[in-house]
């Protein structure tokens, strides 16, 4: 098995029950749109962007996951969220504070 030094997991959970879930908030189209990304800013690292189950944190979502370092991105909304993820984390290693889940609170979702 390849080993990737850089690896996003996208939350593409669904549920039919009225819970938030990140797939119903456009969860697929974030992984075209990083990986869109990633080759549009030459990103040189290995990479592999996955489509992944529920995380765990609804209520904050759409989430994203970046390994190995085990951040976790919140309420990612927009290509301008993935291109700043890109570009400050992938490409220049400084996380994106607004987007942190530690930042985050259930009012700013």
């Amino acid at each position: 098995m390849k080993k990737y030094d850089i690896h996003l997991f996208v939350c593409l959970n669904e549920r039919d029950d009225g819970r938030p879930a990140c797939g119903k908030k456009h969860g697929e189209k974030l992984i075209d749109i990083f990986k869109e990304f990633i080759k549009k800013h030459n990103i040189k690292a290995s990479w592999r962007v996955n489509k992944a189950g529920c995380l765990g944190i609804c209520n904050y979502g759409p989430t994203v996951a970046v390994y190995p370092e085990g951040v976790f991105y919140v309420n990612v909304q927009t290509e301008s969220d993935v291109e700043e993820i890109v570009i400050s984390h992938l490409k220049n290693n400084q996380p994106v504070n607004r987007l942190l889940l530690e930042n985050a609170s259930i009012e700013n979702k």
